[in-house]
C-alpha cells in the first residue's frame, strides 16, 4: 500500500441510521482512564502530533481520520461490544463524516483502521499484548504497534509491530542502531517507529531524518540559546579587550 502521504480517494459514509446513545454503557465523549493513564500521555501526545503533522495537515485532510482514545465498536449488533486504541488512523475514510457520530463503526466508514498503536502502562500492559491483537486482528487492523516507556516492563520489549496476514500478525523485524536506538518499519507509515530511550520517535528513511516532535524542538532551542550565550560571552571578552586597549591598560 502506501501512497500514504498522497490523497486517497474518499470510501463513502453509508450511515446506518441512527445511534441510540442512551443504551450504550459507557459515555462515547469521554474516555475514563486507568488511575495510571496520566504516565503514557506525553509519549501518546508526541506520536500523536508526529502524526498529525505528517499525514492529516494538522487535521485538515478529509480523507485522513486519525484520533486517540475514542471507541471502535466492533460488533454491529451491540456497541457496546468496543475496543479503545490509545491511537489510530485510517486512510481513505471520510473523516468529517465519522466526527458527528462519535464512534468508529467500521461498518459505516467502509473499513476498519489502517493503523493502531497502544503506549504501555502498568494497568494496560497485559490486556495490550493478550488481548487486543486477537480484536484488532478479527476487526482487521493492518499494523497494530506497541511502545513501552519502561523498555519493556510491561510489554515485554520496548518496542513491536505486527502486519496482518492471514488473519494473525507477523511480527516486524526491529533493528537497534549503534546509538542504541530501536526501529521497526511500517509499510503503512513508510517510516519506521522508534525507541530512543523510552521516547517515541518517527524516522523517515527516505531522508535519513528523524520527524522533528517536541523534543527536537526543544532541543534546537537549547542549542540556539547556548550559541547565542556564547556569542555574548565572546562578545563581552572582546568588548573588555577593546577598552582595555583603548585606555591603554
Amino acid at each position: 500500500m502506501t501512497t500514504a502521504k498522497h490523497g486517497f480517494k474518499i470510501l463513502p459514509y453509508q450511515r446506518g441510521g441512527e445511534i441510540d446513545y442512551a443504551s450504550l454503557e459507557f459515555n462515547p465523549d469521554r474516555r475514563d482512564g486507568p488511575p495510571d493513564h496520566m504516565d503514557q500521555i506525553d509519549e501518546i501526545d508526541e506520536i500523536m502530533g508526529l502524526l498529525r503533522a505528517r499525514f492529516s495537515d494538522f487535521g485538515q485532510r478529509p480523507d485522513v481520520f486519525l484520533n486517540r482514545e475514542t471507541f471502535i465498536c466492533y460488533d454491529r449488533s451491540n456497541l457496546n461490544v468496543r475496543v479503545s486504541p490509545d491511537i489510530y488512523l485510517a486512510f481513505g475514510v471520510d473523516s468529517r463524516a465519522i466526527t458527528p457520530r462519535r464512534l468508529y463503526l467500521p461498518w459505516e466508514v467502509g473499513k476498519p483502521p489502517d493503523f493502531a498503536l497502544e503506549v504501555a502502562s502498568g494497568s494496560t500492559g497485559r490486556e495490550d499484548v493478550n488481548r487486543k491483537p486477537g480484536i484488532y486482528a478479527a476487526i482487521g487492523v493492518p499494523e497494530y504497534w506497541r511502545f513501552d516507556p519502561s523498555g519493556g516492563e510491561y510489554h515485554d520489549a520496548p518496542l513491536s509491530g505486527g502486519l496482518l496476514v492471514d488473519g494473525a500478525y507477523r511480527p516486524v523485524e526491529l533493528t537497534t542502531e549503534p546509538d542504541g536506538i530501536l526501529k521497526g518499519y511500517s509499510p503503512l507509515l513508510e517510516l519506521s517507529l522508534a525507541w530512543d530511550e523510552g521516547w517515541p520517535r518517527l524516522y523517515d528513511p527516505a531522508t535519513g531524518t528523524y520527524l522533528e516532535g517536541w523534543r527536537e524542538v526543544w532541543h534546537a532551542r537549547l542549542a540556539a540559546e547556548t550559541r547565542a550565550l556564547a556569542a555574548e560571552t565572546e562578545a563581552q571578552v572582546l568588548r573588555e579587550q577593546l577598552r582595555r586597549l583603548q585606555s591603554g591598560n
